[in-house]
């Protein structure tokens, strides 16, 4: 089968793309941007996987642009349940991609994170499949989490500390004050 692989950044891809390629998936990297926050994240993220696609024969579509403003005004008081939007936003937009590239289906490094919202992904993934004609190839690739996360260290792989979003920064850093 060939598939589109969304890749949110380069050490979540690590298990996904030796997974699929021991299944025999011919794969292709898709790369999108938009929830990226700062921007310099966004590029920082982007020349990891780039570094990581050559060294492992991975080509990848690139997204263009950098829409921040859409992204913040499609969660804006919708803020604790942003994720469903995000969600939909990348798979939505690799299906598009996987269409017009005749993939037979598309899937997610998202579904290797465990902190990410699993079912979700893959109620969203699958409806939009079947509204594009695809496949939502759904594999739950959290086994491998620490597998991908030494072999990152390993490979001294820029490591982002939280999932993209301004929120998901705000999260992982601000500590109220009491």
């Amino acid at each position: 089968m060939k598939i589109l692989l969304h890749i949110c950044c380069a050490p979540c891809s690590i298990y996904p793309v030796r997974i699929l390629r021991d299944e025999g998936m011919d794969i292709m990297g898709f790369f999108y941007r938009h929830n990226i926050h700062p921007y310099t994240e966004c590029l920082k993220r982007e020349d990891a996987l780039k570094n990581y696609a050559d060294k492992i024969s991975l080509r990848v579509i690139y997204q263009k642009g950098y829409e921040l403003e859409r992204f913040i005004q499609s969660v804006v008081f919708r803020e604790s349940d942003r994720c469903r939007f995000c969600y939909h936003d990348r798979l939505y937009a690799a299906a598009k991609v996987a269409k017009k590239g005749k993939f037979d289906g598309f899937t997610s490094t998202l579904l290797y994170s465990k902190f990410q919202k699993h079912d979700l992904i893959r109620a969203t993934g699958e409806s939009i499949a079947k509204k594009e004609g695809l496949k939502f190839i759904y594999r739950d690739f959290r086994k491998g989490w620490k597998e991908g996360i030494e072999e990152s260290k390993r490979l001294k792989m820029y490591r982002q500390q939280y999932c993209g979003c301004i929120y998901s920064e705000k999260d992982r850093y601000y500590k109220q004050e009491k």
